[in-house]
């Protein structure tokens, strides 16, 4: 997830209309997806701006959904939304248990491995990835960083991850440095 103004998250996009009455197709980023209806106002990140859209009806629609916003009543208006993020003020996030974290918290921070005890910078957490048997974090290099190589490290806290410091924008993994 990225964000364009610091307090708004990308929670989904607009991927095409679908009909002549103004509905788009929304694909959802929120677990479980259908709670991005939850949400409002939805921020869409067009080219003109980030503006501000009142979701009036939405509904499941195959995969996905399709959504319906107050005063967007025409396929032609419908097309200006489309292939836009969607995204929501972060301060309508549930609050989560201490030891729990959003990805958007996750990304950016400089991970250290502690493997055997000794502290290597091994980068910073570029995003992450869904694979069914645990999320996987994607650390790319930074300045300081142990060498230039792309690392995935599954994110399997108390396991894997030993400290999450969002604070000091640090966390910390037992990764054997060489994989």
């Amino acid at each position: 997830m990225t964000q364009n103004r610091s307090n708004l998250i990308d929670v989904g996009r607009i991927t095409s209309v679908f009909g002549i009455k103004g509905w788009v197709k929304v694909h959802s980023d929120t677990e479980p997806p259908e709670n991005i209806a939850r949400y409002s106002p939805w921020w869409l990140k067009t080219k003109h701006g980030v503006k501000a859209m009142e979701v009036d009806e939405f509904q499941p629609h195959g995969k996905g959904f399709i959504a319906h916003f107050k005063g967007i009543d025409d396929r032609t208006l419908a097309e200006t939304l489309t292939k836009v993020s969607v995204s929501i003020e972060r301060d309508q996030l549930p609050a989560l248990a201490a030891d729990e974290y959003y990805w958007h918290q996750l990304e950016g921070l400089t991970v250290i491995s502690v493997f055997e005890g000794g502290d290597i910078l091994l980068g910073q957490v570029s995003h992450l990835l869904e694979t069914g048997a645990n999320d996987v974090l994607v650390i790319k290099p930074c300045d300081g960083s142990l060498d230039d190589r792309e690392r995935l490290v599954p994110y399997v806290p108390e396991q894997f991850v030993t400290k999450i410091d969002l604070v000091a924008g640090t966390m910390w993994v037992d990764w054997d440095p060489d994989f």
